[in-house]
């Protein structure tokens, strides 16, 4: 501003000058025009009147002056303050990838699916996320938290048969049935995994608060400690009654203490084919159709009608063992298909999509409010499912049932009147199934457990999960549009994964093309992420279930030019291939599966 003045003042001495100079030329030349003598200096009042207006002509002059010379003083005299011309963009452009050797590399490069799917068959194993408090996903690390997938190494290279996982130890069947376990629940001074229960061909098992309820392939039934020193004989569980089995280890050195709760009043050829424990109780399903209950717990006698039996408790079971099992009476008539047990509550499924639960309803995760206000029903109840279509018109079936914690899950499939004119009339390819898959939840929403999109504490009633409801896919070897199902449901805690029943594909061949990929089923994640169980890497809950990212972080797919991209996790489905790098190892059939615990979330290749 400063520099500007001085030009500006700088311009008007040069006007004036150069006026005053042009003015007495131009006055001179007039007199030698006209003869007349040289200009003298006025002094009367003619004189004056002269000089004002020459002074007012000169006025006009300097201005004059300043408008034509300021523009060009200001551009001569510009200042470093001034704003400089901007600089013009440079495109960036990516570096090209690298161009593949063989079709196998084009599909690792176009697919972060296919590759997973690879990496499961050539690195099969476990993988673990949430709470290690209890050194149940890595024993020698201090970690508090997990937050993103971990595998337990040592799992690597091995199928399994089941997986359970708790904040304060783990469980799981190797392939060749055995029972292995691990945490500081289990071993204080060496939480590594240790297999202890062997040679029961084990193919399920289920976790209590201290105990793991273990089925065999014949169909017993198997009560193990998941304390070592329990496990080794060193204390018992203060309930009198019943005796210990014991089963001399491989080293032949010490026993293993367990309990047999098999059911003693099977008939000829019925065997009990599932099981679902909670953390006082378990249930047992038959090859009849027959449900019986016993208390799965040393801590704790069950109080909260989970058992299923009108008037039991300590005070009243019957004499023997405390936890012998005992059928179900009121479910006597109704053939059972499936069971499930949450915390302290429990469902069950009949052949005809009828479902019953009875137990602790607190929340309501029995499906129905509670009468005369109490917060349990010791009696099975039916759950009204056909009131849930009543409006639409459709046929509704509940074809499964999941729990866990203080929730219950439903699926159904309703089927919808609809005109045979009208449909043979459209395409195949336009015609829309008759029959959709919804899933039903209750209980607990706090957490965003309910994976409904809202916070609820308690239900009323079942609430139909929308986003995991009536959708379809496009199947082009049928060329039809079909429902997507869930395949599997895992409920923990506080937390749930769906597994969909999506189109997958694993039969990629070096016959196909080099853009022929295989894809896994998707899965989804919802509900309490206080120990980062969800597996997102971060500490929010989720009310809607939502995708996360690839096992191993997605490790290979920056080798493959995709680094910063976003990639989902999907499972591999169950396929018969020969494991190890490169695929020349032993030949099994094998599948991905995913287990919700107490706080903690694994993923295993299951046999």
């Amino acid at each position: 501003m400063h520099s500007q003045r001085q030009a500006l003042r700088r311009a008007h001495q040069i006007s004036s000058s150069s006026h005053r100079s042009n003015l007495s030329i131009r006055r001179q030349w007039a007199r030698r025009v006209s003869g007349g003598p040289p200009e003298q200096p006025a002094h009367n009042q003619g004189g004056r009147g002269f000089s004002r207006a020459a002074a007012f002509a000169g006025v006009f002059s300097i201005a004059a002056a300043g408008a034509y010379y300021y523009p060009r003083i200001r551009e001569n005299f510009s200042t470093p303050e001034e704003p400089a011309e901007p600089s013009k963009a440079r495109p960036k452009f990516e570096k090209p990838r690298k161009q593949p050797s063989s079709k196998e590399e084009n599909r690792d490069l176009i697919s972060s699916a296919h590759l997973q799917v690879k990496n499961s068959w050539e690195n099969p194993g476990v993988y673990a996320w949430g709470s290690n408090s209890g050194k149940v996903i890595d024993p020698e690390a201090n970690d508090k938290y997990i937050k993103l997938p971990r595998r337990i190494s040592f799992f690597n290279d091995q199928l399994l048969r089941d997986l359970k996982l708790t904040q304060s130890f783990g469980a799981a069947v190797n392939e060749r049935g055995d029972l292995i376990q691990w945490g500081l629940g289990f071993s204080k001074e060496n939480p590594a995994p240790l297999a202890t229960l062997k040679g029961r061909d084990l193919i399920k098992i289920e976790v209590s608060t201290d105990r793991i309820i273990a089925l065999s392939r014949s169909g017993d039934v198997y009560s193990v400690p998941s304390s070592r020193d329990d496990l080794e004989g060193g204390s018992k569980e203060n309930h009198p009654g019943g005796s210990w089995w014991s089963l001399w280890n491989s080293a032949g050195k010490e026993t293993i203490h367990f309990r047999n709760l098999t059911p003693s009043s099977l008939v000829w050829g019925e065997k009990v084919t599932d099981i679902s424990s909670g953390l006082e109780h378990c249930l047992l399903l038959t090859s009849k159709g027959r449900v019986f209950t016993a208390a799965s717990s040393a801590t704790a006698y069950p109080s909260k009608g989970q058992m299923g039996i009108a008037g039991l408790s300590w005070e009243t079971r019957p004499a023997g063992p405390y936890d012998q099992p005992q059928e179900i009476k009121a479910l006597q008539g109704f053939e059972a298909k499936a069971v499930a047990t949450g915390d302290y509550h429990s469902v069950i499924l009949d052949k005809l999509g009828r479902v019953f639960t009875f137990g602790d309803n607190t929340f309501g995760q029995l499906g129905f409010e509670s009468d005369g206000g109490l917060s349990f029903a010791t009696t099975p109840l039916m759950v009204s499912v056909d009131k849930l279509y009543a409006s639409t018109g459709m046929v509704p079936k509940v074809t499964t049932v999941a729990a866990g914690g203080a929730n219950t899950f439903f699926t159904v499939d309703a089927e919808a009147p609809t005109d045979a004119s009208q449909i043979r009339a459209m395409v195949p390819g336009k015609r829309m199934p008759r029959t959709v898959s919804d899933l039903w939840v209750c209980g607990q929403g706090v957490m965003g457990t309910l994976g409904t999109g809202k916070w609820t504490h308690v239900s009323a009633g079942p609430t139909k999960v929308k986003s995991l409801s009536s959708l379809f896919e496009f199947d082009e070897k049928t060329n039809k549009n079909v429902p997507i199902k869930l395949k599997d449901l895992s409920i923990g805690s506080t937390h749930c994964a769906a597994v969909m029943d999506n189109v997958t594909k694993t039969d990629v061949s070096g016959q196909g093309s080099e853009n022929d990929t295989n894809w896994g089923a998707d899965i989804l994640f919802w509900g309490g992420n206080e120990h980062f169980q969800l597996g997102t890497g971060k500490r929010t809950n989720l009310n809607t279930p939502s995708y996360i990212g690839p096992l191993d972080g997605g490790i290979g797919d920056a080798d493959k030019g995709r680094k910063g991209e976003v990639h989902r996790l999907c499972l591999t489905p169950k396929h018969t291939v020969r494991i190890g790098e490169g695929g020349k190892g032993r030949k099994v059939t094998l599948e991905q599966k995913v287990s919700c615990g107490k706080y903690v979330t694994g993923v295993y290749s299951a046999a």
